[in-house]
């Protein structure tokens, strides 16, 4: 059992952290406040390959191992975890239309999906099913031409910010398999976004409701084929979770390497902080946390990867446990920090604030473990 990464997936891990430390770190903080990342950074990124991380090379993407992926979001992490988190979003969005869209809608949509010219987001909750997500509410309605959807989509990262949103919207009857998915482009008549959330964490990521009222879209819109819309958002959700893992692994790493630096620096009592055998303590303690997330994302990733049958039970672990842990650690870290690190200026606070809701997004926690349970309950075995 090798657990090396090989020298291609050293190179993609450090391609992203030096993108992040020249292009996003330094500018994440003014993001935050200002509410919103430029647009222009997203092509950026792109020249890199990683506007299609999941896409076929067929379509002009990086076709990309969910392990390899992981990698390209803990890095990216380390400089700001928002960011990395909405080129999530748009990644997975990618990957579903490679997946099961039309040959029409993906030539039509992947060469700039891939380029980031048009960045695409994802409406899956509404303000009424969270976490019972097939009990969603927006329904299209089949008219000559096409498709008018009308409902509301809660807490959408990029509402009134992309230039495309696949909306999940109920074509059939109630439950799953009258759930359809659809593409609603920017500009379409019938389209509205709520004002702006003020939220705690992920503030760099506009985030608004998204309304459409009749909205018009055309028939070739329909990703896929109707009544299937939910098994497509289901075939993301494993990946998703590994994603926003790798994006709780890789900021909270940068903030232990942060708070191992200020340790050696500050004193107090006539000696450094990281000579005191109690706040060592602390230390091995977060290391430990890391490295058992580290290795429990990568094996997630690797079953994922390779069809496991029990794949998805280990996305759901990994998404409970490295969340989890990666708000811990940067906690941690702030107490550490002592009163700096309730400042802005050291931007552990922002970390600690963007990680908070990687517990609740892409299946809340308790759901996580509602999916070990049952899988253990099914099994009659824990292993």
């Amino acid at each position: 059992m090798d657990f090396a990464l090989t020298d291609e997936q050293q190179a993609i891990f450090d391609m992203a952290r030096a993108f992040g430390e020249d292009h996003i770190a330094p500018h994440a903080r003014d993001w935050d406040a200002a509410g919103e990342i430029p647009k222009s950074l997203w092509p950026k990124l792109a020249e890199l390959g990683f506007g299609g991380l999941f896409v076929s090379e067929a379509h002009g993407g990086t076709a990309l191992s969910r392990l390899d992926g992981t990698l390209v979001f803990e890095a990216l992490s380390m400089a700001c975890p928002s960011v990395a988190a909405l080129l999530s979003i748009h990644n997975m969005c990618g990957g579903l239309i490679d997946r099961f869209a039309s040959d029409a809608l993906k030539a039509r949509l992947l060469p700039q999906m891939v380029t980031m010219e048009r960045f695409v987001a994802y409406c899956l909750t509404e303000p009424g099913s969270g976490s019972d997500a097939a009990a969603l509410k927006t329904r299209a309605l089949r008219t000559g031409g096409g498709y008018e959807i009308t409902g509301t989509k809660a807490f959408i990262s990029g509402g009134g910010y992309a230039d495309a949103y696949i909306v999940m919207c109920r074509t059939g009857g109630h439950g799953p398999k009258g759930i359809s998915s659809i593409l609603v482009e920017a500009g379409a008549e019938g389209l509205s976004f709520g004002a702006l959330e003020d939220k705690m964490g992920w503030r760099s990521q506009p985030t608004r409701q998204v309304q459409m009222d009749a909205c018009k879209v055309p028939l070739d819109n329909l990703i896929g084929d109707e009544g299937q819309g939910f098994s497509y958002a289901m075939a993301g959700l494993d990946g998703g979770r590994l994603n926003i893992s790798a994006c709780s692994l890789g900021a909270a790493q940068a903030a232990l390497t942060q708070t191992l630096a200020y340790m050696a620096e500050r004193e107090a009592f006539g000696q450094s902080l990281d000579r005191f055998q109690a706040l060592q303590f602390r230390l091995a303690d977060m290391e430990i946390r890391l490295q058992a997330a580290r290795v429990m994302l990568r094996q997630a990733a690797w079953k994922l990867d390779t069809g496991a049958p029990d794949a998805t039970k280990f996305c759901a672990m990994v998404k409970a446990f490295v969340t989890e842990a990666g708000s811990t650690v940067v906690n941690d870290c702030l107490q550490l920090h002592g009163g700096y690190g309730y400042l802005a200026d050291y931007g552990i606070e922002k970390r600690l604030r963007d990680l908070r809701v990687h517990e609740i997004l892409e299946g809340t926690n308790e759901i996580m473990r509602l999916i070990v349970s049952r899988s253990l309950v099914s099994d009659g075995q824990g292993g």
